[in-house]
C-alpha cells in the first residue's frame, strides 16, 4: 500500500481513538466489573435483607392477595424462584411516568411480604443500585443517567471506536507478519509500548470489532426495533416488550388467586425447553384482559438474549405459552441470530471460563485505550524537538496528559470506592443509591482536579496510589466483617474470588505506582511525564512512553 494512504489511516487512527479513547476507558474498565455482576450483588448485599427461600407454591398466597389488593404490583411485579439470595417477597417498582425508559434512577422499589396472621405486609426499598450504577458507567461511557441523549453519544463514540479499530488494522497490515508478536524489551520503553499495544489490539480484534458494532446496535436500538417492528412485524413484536400501562381497558377483574401455581408455570417451560433453569417469574397486567407471566432463566448449553437470561410468556391463568422468542433453548433461528449479538456483548454463553475470559479481555481493552493516549502524548514530545535538546511542551499536549491521567485513573479509584463502601452505607443512610452515585463522582472528579493543577506527571503516582487503597478497601471491608462483625461489616465466604481478585488489582496498581514514580524522577525531562528537577539532564538517548501504568 502506498505510503500517503498509510498516514492517512494513521491519522484516523490517531484521532479517533485520541476523540473516543478516554470515554472508552471507563466503558471497557466497567463493563469488566458488570460480567460479575451478580457476585458484585450479592457480596454488596447486607446479611439482613437476605430472607431464608421457601418452597415456591408456598408463595402462591402472597403473590395471588399481594396482585389482587395492589394495583400498582398487579401491572408489573417479580417474585424470585431460586439462588444464594432467593427471596421469598413480591417486588415491584413505580416509575416516574416522565423518565427514560432506561433510567432507573427515579424508580421508587416496594416489596411485599405476608406476615404471621396471613395479612400483606407492603414496604418501600432504597436498593444499593450499586450493580446498577456501575453497568450505567459501563454503557454510556461514564455519564450519570442511561437517557436516550447519552446512549446516542455512547453509539458515537462507538462508531469512532469501529473506524479507530479498521484504521489500525489497514495500517499493520504493511508489517503485520513481521511484527505481529515482536515485543522489543528493552531501554526503548515507547518502542515496547508500542509492540504491546499492537499485539494486543490484533489478538483481541474480533472482541473489538463485535462490541464496536453491537455497541453502536444498543445505542440507537429503539430506532432500529421500531422500524423492524412495523416494516416486517406489522406492530406485534413490541408487545412482547411492552410496558405494563397504568390503564386497563373496561373489563370484570380477574382473580389472582385463580393463576396457576409458580411450578406448574416452570413445567410448563421446562417442557417447551428441556435443560432450561427457571429463577424469577415476573407477572403482568395479571388483573386485566390481557394476563401475562415471563418465566426467567437459564440455559447453561444455550445462548440467553440477555445478560439475565431469557424468558417464556405465558398466560397465568390458562398456562398457554403466548412466546418462545426468548427463551434459551426453544428460540427460533432467526431470533437465535439476533440473541446471539446480545450474547457475544454480554457474555451470556459459556459460563465461568467465558466470563473470566471477557472480564481480563475487557481490562486489556481499557488498557489499549489508556496507552493508545499515553504513546500519543510522547510522540508529541519526540515531534516538537526538531533539534532542540530541551522544548516547552505544547499546552494542548500537556492538558491531554493531565485528562487521561484523571479521568482513567479516576475512574478506577472511584469505582473501587463505591464498590467499598457498599459494606458501611446501610443503615447508616437513606438513599444507597445516591450515595454509591456521589462516592463516585467525589473521588473521579477530585482526581481529575488534582490532575490538572498538579500537571500528570506529579499526578500519575499520586492516583495510582489513591486507586490501590480504593481498590484494597474492598478486601479490607471483607476482613473487618470477619474480625469484627460488630462494626456493621459483613463478610460471605462464599464470594472470596472477589475479594481476592481485589488484592490481585491493588498488587497491579502499587508495582504501577512504583514505576511510574520512578519514570518521574528519572525520566528525559523534556516529557510531560517527568517533574521538574533543579539539574536538568541535556541528554536523551531513548525515547520512552508515558508512566507505567
Amino acid at each position: 500500500m502506498r505510503a500517503d494512504y498509510i498516514r492517512i489511516y494513521k491519522s484516523v487512527h490517531t484521532w479517533t481513538g485520541i476523540l473516543s479513547g478516554m470515554a472508552l476507558f471507563i466503558a471497557f474498565y466497567a463493563g469488566a466489573l458488570t460480567v460479575f455482576k451478580e457476585p458484585i450483588r450479592r457480596w454488596s448485599t447486607p446479611p439482613a435483607a437476605v430472607v431464608q427461600a421457601v418452597p415456591m407454591d408456598e408463595v402462591q398466597p402472597l403473590i395471588a392477595r399481594t396482585l389482587a389488593s395492589t394495583p400498582a404490583a398487579a401491572r408489573g411485579a417479580i417474585v424470585q424462584l431460586q439462588g444464594d439470595n432467593a427471596i421469598p417477597r413480591l417486588q415491584w417498582q413505580v416509575r416516574d411516568p416522565k423518565a427514560d425508559d432506561h433510567d432507573e434512577s427515579a424508580v421508587r422499589h416496594y416489596t411485599a411480604q405476608l406476615s404471621a396472621d396471613g395479612s400483606v405486609q407492603i414496604s418501600e426499598q432504597r436498593p444499593s443500585r450499586l450493580v446498577e450504577f456501575i453497568d450505567v458507567l459501563h454503557r454510556v461511557v461514564g455519564l450519570p443517567v442511561d437517557s436516550d441523549p447519552n446512549r446516542w453519544i455512547m453509539g458515537a463514540i462507538s462508531a469512532l471506536y469501529f473506524l479507530a479499530l479498521v484504521s489500525g488494522v489497514v495500517i499493520l497490515l504493511p508489517s503485520l507478519v513481521k511484527d505481529f508478536f515482536a515485543l522489543r524489551v528493552g531501554r526503548n520503553l515507547k518502542r515496547m509500548w508500542l509492540d504491546a499495544h499492537n499485539v494486543v489490539g490484533i489478538v483481541s480484534l474480533p472482541f473489538h470489532i463485535v462490541m464496536a458494532l453491537s455497541a453502536v446496535v444498543f445505542a440507537y436500538h429503539d430506532q432500529i426495533f421500531d422500524v423492524q417492528d412495523r416494516l416486517i412485524h406489522e406492530g406485534q413484536w413490541s408487545q412482547t416488550f411492552a410496558r405494563p400501562s397504568g390503564k386497563a381497558p373496561d373489563a370484570p377483574a380477574r382473580n389472582p388467586a385463580d393463576m396457576l401455581k409458580p411450578s406448574q408455570l416452570v413445567e410448563i417451560v421446562k417442557a417447551a425447553a428441556p435443560g432450561f433453569e427457571p429463577e424469577r417469574l415476573q407477572y403482568a397486567q395479571v388483573t386485566g384482559p390481557k394476563p401475562t407471566v415471563r418465566v426467567w432463566g437459564r440455559n447453561p448449553q444455550a445462548v440467553s438474549p440477555r445478560a439475565v437470561g431469557g424468558f417464556a410468556m405465558l398466560d397465568p391463568y390458562s398456562g398457554k405459552l403466548i412466546s418462545a422468542d426468548y427463551l434459551p433453548g426453544g428460540q427460533s433461528t432467526p431470533n437465535l441470530f439476533i440473541s446471539s449479538f446480545f450474547a457475544l456483548h454480554m457474555a451470556s454463553f459459556g459460563g465461568l471460563a467465558v466470563w473470566w475470559l471477557y472480564f481480563l479481555l475487557g481490562l486489556a481493552g481499557a488498557w489499549l485505550f489508556y496507552g493508545g493516549n499515553l504513546l500519543w502524548v510522547e510522540t508529541r514530545r519526540k515531534a516538537q524537538r526538531k533539534g532542540a535538546d530541551l522544548p516547552v511542551q505544547r499546552r494542548d499536549t500537556a492538558l491531554m496528559a493531565s485528562a487521561t491521567v484523571g479521568v482513567c485513573l479516576g475512574c478506577v479509584a472511584g469505582i473501587s470506592a463505591t464498590i467499598a463502601a457498599a459494606k458501611w452505607l446501610p443503615g447508616r443512610v437513606d438513599d444507597l443509591a445516591a450515595w454509591h452515585m456521589g462516592i463516585y463522582y467525589a473521588v473521579f472528579f477530585t482526581s481529575m482536579a488534582w490532575a490538572f493543577v498538579r500537571g500528570a506527571a506529579r499526578a500519575a503516582p499520586a492516583l495510582l496510589w489513591l486507586a490501590a487503597a480504593c481498590t484494597a478497601a474492598i478486601a479490607l471491608s471483607s476482613l473487618l466483617g470477619w474480625l469484627a462483625p460488630g462494626t456493621g461489616a459483613w463478610v460471605d465466604t462464599s464470594l472470596i474470588g472477589l475479594d481476592l481478585t481485589a488484592v490481585a488489582g491493588v498488587l497491579a496498581l502499587a508495582w504501577m505506582a512504583r514505576a511510574t514514580a520512578r519514570r518521574t524522577r528519572s525520566g528525559p525531562q523534556d516529557s510531560v511525564w517527568s517533574a521538574p528537577r533543579d539539574k536538568p539532564a541535556h541528554q536523551d538517548t531513548k525515547d520512552s512512553p508515558a508512566p507505567a501504568s
